[in-house]
C-alpha cells in the first residue's frame, strides 16, 4: 500500500497505460539490459582469466581494467536500480527512491512547473508568439469551416437551452432579479434612460410606428370607428345628424394622424418631447414622482402574476430560439455565418485589430494562470499521491529505464578507463 492510500483520505488511482506501447518499452529495456549485463558478465571473464598476471605487464593492465569496469557496473547497476526497488530486495537506506518518496517527487515536480512554465512572462510569449486570433480567422475564412463552428455552436446553445429548467428560471428570478430589483431604486434608472432616449430621438421609431397603425386602423375601421362614437351620441339628437358628425368626426382623425405622422416638426410630437423631457427630469429629481415610481414598481413586483407573466415570456423566447437554431439553413444560422465569415475577413486584413485582440488573449492567459496556477499544478502532486508506490515505480521504470541503462554501459566503460589510468600511474611511481 502506497502511502497515500494508507491514511485512507482518497483512494488509490489507476494509471492510465497502452498495452501496445508499454509491450515495446518492456521489451527495449530488457534489450539495454542483456547488453548492460553482457559488458559486466565480459569484464568479469577477462578478470578471471587475467587472475595471474604481472601488475606492470600488458594482460596486468587488461586485469586491472576488467576489475575496475566491474566495480563501475556494479556502482552503477546499484544507483540505478536504488531508485525503483531495493537491490536484491534488501532493505538498504536510501534505496527504492520513487515507491518511498514519491510524494515528495511530485511537490518538487509541481514547484518546478509553478515556478518555470506558468510564469506570466513566458505565458504571454507563447501567446503573442502562437498568432491564435490570425489562425483562427484564416480558419473561419473557409465556408465549411465557419458553417461547422457555426452549427457546433447552435448545438451547445441549444443543448443548453434544453437543460435549463423553468424551475431553475423561476428559482433566479425569484432570489436573485426580484430581490435586487426591490432594493435598487427605479426613478435615477428610468429617468436617465428616458433622458438618453429623448435626447438622441430614439422614441422617433416607435411614435411612426403607433402613427402608421392608428392610420391604418382608422383607415380600415371606419365602422367600428362609427359605432364607438354612437354609442355615446345622446339619444334624443336625430341619426342623420349622428351619421354626419361621425364621418366628419373620421375624416378629421384621419387627417390628424396623417399631419402628425408626416410633418417631424408638428406641435403634437413637439408636446410628447416635451412631456418626456419633463417626466425625464421629474424622475431624477422630483421627490413625489420619484416615490410614485418607486410604489407603482412594488406594486408591479409584488403582483401575483409577475413570475408566472416571466416565465411565460421564458418559455416563448426559449421555444422561438430552439426552433430557428434548428433550422440548418434558417435565418438565424445564414446571419450567423455571415457574421462570421465578415468579422474573420476584418480581423484578417486590419493588423492592428488582430494585435489588440492577441494581446486580450494574452492577458486572458495571464490571468487565468495567476488566478487557477496553483490549482492546475496541484493536479500533478494530487494525482501522483493517489498512484500505488510500486506501480509508479513500475511505469517510471518503462518510460526511462532504457536510458538509464546507458549509465550502467557507460559506467563499465569509464570505469575500465579510469582503472587503466590509476594503474599506469601506480606502475610508474612504483
Amino acid at each position: 500500500m502506497s502511502p497515500s492510500s494508507a491514511g485512507g483520505s482518497s483512494p488509490a488511482l489507476a494509471i492510465a497505460s497502452d498495452p501496445v506501447a508499454d509491450a515495446e518499452r518492456a521489451r527495449g529495456l530488457r534489450q539495454m539490459r542483456l547488453v548492460a549485463l553482457g559488458l559486466l558478465l565480459a569484464a568479469a571473464v577477462v578478470f578471471v582469466l587475467t587472475l595471474h598476471s604481472e601488475p606492470a605487464s600488458f594482460l596486468g593492465f587488461v586485469h586491472t581494467g576488467a576489475e575496475a569496469s566491474m566495480i563501475g557496473a556494479m556502482a552503477d547497476w546499484f544507483a540505478v536500480t536504488a531508485l525503483f526497488r531495493h537491490p536484491l530486495g534488501l532493505p538498504i537506506p536510501h534505496t527504492a527512491i520513487i515507491p518511498k518518496r514519491k510524494d515528495m517527487l511530485a511537490r518538487s515536480l509541481q514547484d518546478f512547473m509553478g515556478e518555470n512554465f506558468l510564469r506570466e512572462e513566458i505565458i504571454r510569449e507563447r501567446v503573442l508568439t502562437a498568432k491564435v486570433t490570425a489562425r483562427v480567422a484564416r480558419w473561419l475564412m473557409v465556408p465549411a469551416n465557419a458553417r461547422r463552428a457555426v452549427d457546433e455552436a447552435a448545438g451547445v446553445l441549444t443543448s443548453g437551452l434544453h437543460r435549463l429548467r423553468d424551475e431553475s428560471v423561476s428559482e433566479l428570478v425569484q432570489e436573485a432579479v426580484l430581490p435586487r430589483l426591490r432594493e435598487e431604486p427605479i426613478s435615477p434608472i428610468a429617468g436617465s434612460l428616458l433622458a438618453e432616449v429623448v435626447a438622441d430621438k430614439a422614441h422617433y421609431g416607435l411614435v411612426d410606428l403607433g402613427l402608421g397603425e392608428a392610420y391604418r386602423w382608422l383607415s380600415l375601421n371606419r365602422k367600428t370607428f362609427g359605432q364607438i362614437l354612437q354609442e355615446r351620441a345622446p339619444t334624443w339628437v336625430p341619426q342623420m345628424v349622428n351619421d354626419f358628425v361621425i364621418n366628419r368626426a373620421h375624416v378629421e382623425a384621419l387627417r390628424w394622424v396623417a399631419d402628425i405622422r408626416d410633418d417631424p416638426e408638428h406641435h403634437a410630437r413637439l408636446a410628447l418631447d416635451d412631456l418626456l423631457t419633463q417626466l425625464s427630469s421629474d424622475l431624477l429629481h422630483d421627490e413625489e414622482t420619484m416615490e410614485r415610481a418607486e410604489r407603482l414598481k412594488l406594486r408591479v413586483l409584488d403582483h401575483p402574476q409577475l413570475l408566472e407573466t416571466a416565465l411565460s415570456l421564458w418559455r416563448a423566447f426559449r421555444s422561438a430560439l430552439v426552433a430557428a437554431l434548428a433550422e440548418p439553413d434558417g435565418p438565424l444560422r445564414t446571419r450567423a455565418r455571415q457574421e462570421v465569415l465578415r468579422a474573420a475577413t476584418q480581423v484578417t486584413q486590419d493588423e492592428a485589430l488582430r494585435d489588440r485582440l492577441d494581446r486580450y488573449l494574452a492577458d486572458l492567459a495571464v490571468f487565468v494562470v495567476e488566478r487557477y496556477g496553483q490549482e492546475l499544478t496541484d493536479v500533478i502532486s494530487s494525482t501522483i499521491n493517489r498512484w500505488d508506490g510500486h506501480e509508479t515505480a513500475r511505469r517510471v521504470e518503462l518510460f526511462v529505464g532504457r536510458d538509464l541503462q546507458f549509465i550502467r554501459i557507460n559506467g563499465t566503460i569509464v570505469g575500465g578507463l579510469v582503472g587503466l589510468v590509476i594503474h599506469a600511474v601506480a606502475v610508474l611511481v612504483g
